[in-house]
């Protein structure tokens, strides 16, 4: 086994940054706004919420693909250089620090902070007996009756525990029993049971822990027994199933996806989480049964609490409303001139418009979609969806233009992780009232944010196209920063009916002339794109390139990335979570920046700019540059061709490297720290954006000193 010493000396030789630690270093980024003394104690319960639910993902994906490589004996050499056991190892021990951070945070610095904000999150114990009687009586005819008792001995299988509740583990015996020998029951608490009883007193709400009222009453189930110990405790499973997805799916591809859910519930548990002291007899047991080590137990502190995406219930609650600051109302885009009574087809007839949400409001696309469906002139509707709001505006238009006779077709992705079942219910919609849906192409995951209509006024027929960053939903808009096209460009509707023929039918184009599309070319074509630069730098020529997106993990990118940086080419990289480049090391990496922004807003654009000697090259869209995104799924970046438009994608870009509220810097040692003002007036680029218009836009140089707009 390596030593401690020798995995940091493996971790930090190597070229590349580890994907899962990586992520870990993000996480400790949303962590970081938690601590903020700016925020109210309510915004920063939401980041500690946010956390522990990043966390809930990464345990059910990342740590359960390892466990796949583990369980089934593959071998797998992580980008830190190490292998499946002994990353596993210093992967755990990362998160052990991590949940042990998060839990100090909550305890030391948010909890003193409750009563003075007017609630409580309280201890059954220290209720008063009218509110221990009202939750008495909550209990026996609310809870009791929920509950159910899972004996596990020798008459009695292990019952199926489910994934991500709270559970007591009760260890009982009976009074009669001369070998004394112990049982093991479990209790799930509910998923439909809120997560805290609110009780109000005159100055203060308080919440009491489901867990505590149920403990409060546990005798009433385990009658005329002996309890030894009550443990509350919660189980992480597998959510990864990229092992065994099938490919067939002509067949039985939507049954499939059915039972890969149901496994997600019952799959290899990787984690568990308990509170406070526990019976060491009931863990020796769960251990052996699921196989785990010391460090896949995480402990909790007794007045702390499980499971931290409980506190959505106070965050959200109906009292704390004006407690929790408004975000500023979006701005029209500049394209879209306020108080304008053109349509939204003539407005697009006449130029393209780029949103940028959550500073533009997501309604044009709404407002086209709608007056599509009812518009008489609109002969078809065309549209990929990857995730949807609840009571979409965008279904209830697409079902309105299937009933008003339009062709519409959909291509839903089932595979959109944790919304599959709610795309399969919203396709199984579209399709009961005439649409053409298709569920996802063969093994390839559809994440491509794509809209196609087609209008015919008298002889004239105009092609209305959107392409995104962002998914089609109107709620996560609002939250999530994100770029979306519009336009009647032709070349852009040529390019998006040629890629809807080759999802919906059988059919292979010669090439695009505005688009870049996955799986078929993007990462050849991104590589030539920077190898465009190193050239144009080897000659002395003007050369630059400036990426935003999410992750950065595909390893032929990255080092096409560092080969140009070699060459002297500047380049600039923004990048929200995962970053395997390591940036600034001698001889590889020395010209590359790479910065995280992470703040009110969930950033979530992609832009890539190349230099070009002069005349950029700016392409938008959804995918991220990682081996999925280039292998493994349907994605699609545009080229951004009108000036005004290719503008505002530039001064997007710009800005995120002027902001030096929301931003850290990464190190060449894979830590990322706090950028400094030096003496700056601050600069929020979740403020910023709201300000725009067109008295103070401007054409960006990113490599040199940005132009004033002559306007």
């Amino acid at each position: 086994m390596a030593t401690p010493t020798k995995v940091s000396q493996i971790i930090n030789s190597s070229n590349y940054l580890s994907r899962d630690l990586s992520w870990l270093t993000f996480n400790y980024r949303v962590l970081d706004q938690a601590r903020h003394l700016d925020r109210t104690v309510f915004e920063r319960l939401k980041f500690l919420a946010i956390t522990a639910g990043n966390l809930e993902e990464f345990f059910m994906i990342r740590l359960g693909s390892l466990y796949n490589y583990l369980d089934y004996g593959r071998e797998r050499v992580d980008y830190s250089g190490l292998r499946e056991v002994p990353f596993k190892r210093k992967l755990m021990e990362e998160l052990q620090t991590f949940v042990a951070e998060q839990n100090a945070l909550y305890l030391g610095k948010l909890k003193p902070q409750f009563e003075e904000n007017g609630f409580v999150i309280a201890n059954i114990n220290d209720l008063h007996e009218e509110e221990l009687e009202h939750l008495k009586e909550y209990f026996t005819h609310t809870v009791y009756p929920m509950l159910t008792p899972m004996v596990f001995d020798s008459y009695h299988t292990f019952p199926i525990l489910m994934n991500q509740l709270q559970i007591l583990g009760v260890v009982t015996k009976s009074p009669d029993d001369k070998k004394d020998k112990k049982k093991l029951s479990f209790i799930q608490i509910p998923a439909n049971l809120p997560r805290f009883v609110e009780l109000e007193r005159p100055d203060k709400l308080v919440f009491v822990p489901i867990e505590q009222v149920i403990q409060k009453h546990i005798h009433w189930l385990f009658r005329n027994i002996e309890l030894v110990s009550v443990n509350l405790f919660r189980i992480t499973r597998n959510g990864d199933f990229t092992l065994d997805e099938s490919d067939d799916i002509e067949t039985n591809f939507l049954e499939e996806m059915r039972r890969k859910l149901k496994t997600r519930k019952t799959g290899r548990v990787v984690r568990i989480e308990v509170l406070g002291e526990y019976d060491k007899w009931m863990m020796r047991l769960l251990k052996a049964r699921w196989e785990l080590e010391d460090d896949n137990i995480f402990k909790v502190a007794q007045n702390s609490m499980l499971d931290f995406t409980g506190l959505w219930q106070i965050v959200n609650h109906r009292e704390f409303k004006s407690k929790v600051p408004s975000m500023p109302e979006p701005v029209p885009a500049l394209t879209i001139p306020e108080g304008s009574t053109e349509t939204i087809f003539d407005v697009l007839e006449e130029r393209d418009v780029l949103m940028h949400h959550p500073y533009n409001s997501i309604d044009p696309l709404l407002d086209l979609l709608e007056a599509a469906a009812d518009d008489a002139k609109v002969l078809s509707i065309k549209l990929t969806i990857y995730r949807l709001a609840k009571d979409s505006r965008i279904t209830a238009a697409l079902l309105k233009a299937a009933e008003n006779g339009k062709h519409v077709s959909v291509l839903f992705e089932v595979k959109a992780r944790f919304d599959e079942e709610n795309n399969m219910r919203e396709a199984a919609r579209l399709r009961e009232a005439g649409c053409f849906v298709i569920y996802g192409i063969s093994s390839l995951k559809t994440h491509t944010k794509l809209m196609l209509i087609v209008r015919k006024v008298g002889s004239t027929v105009t092609r209305y196209v959107h392409m995104s960053s962002g998914n089609y939903n109107e709620s996560t808009s609002r939250i999530y920063e994100d770029i979306g096209l519009l336009s009647t460009n032709e070349s852009y509707a040529h390019d998006i009916s040629e890629f809807f023929n080759v999802i919906t039918g059988h059919s292979t184009p010669s090439g695009y002339k505005y688009l870049l599309t996955a799986p078929r070319d993007m990462r050849n074509q991104l590589l030539a794109l920077v190898k465009q630069e190193a050239q144009n730098a080897q000659q002395g020529l003007p050369s630059g390139i400036c990426i935003k997106i999410n992750s950065l993990e595909d390893r032929e990118t990255i080092d096409e990335l560092y080969a140009a940086s070699q060459a002297g080419v500047p380049i600039k990289l923004i990048v929200r979570g995962i970053c395997c480049l390591r940036p600034g090391r001698k001889g590889l990496s020395e010209n590359i920046t790479v910065r995280s922004i992470v703040g009110d807003y969930l950033e979530h654009s992609r832009l890539f700019y190349f230099h070009n000697n002069g005349d950029p090259k700016i392409y938008g869209g959804s995918a991220d540059v990682m081996v999925r995104s280039f292998d493994r799924r349907l994605e699609s970046l545009f080229l951004i061709v009108d000036d005004t438009t290719k503008n505002m994608a530039a001064m997007i870009l710009d800005w995120n490297l002027k902001d030096n509220v929301n931003s850290y810097d990464l190190m060449e040692d894979g830590s990322y720290v706090v950028a400094e003002q030096f003496g700056e007036e601050a600069f929020n680029v979740h403020r910023e954006f709201f300000k725009l218009t067109h008295e103070n836009a401007y054409m960006p140089a990113l490599f040199e000193q940005a132009v004033p707009n002559p306007s």
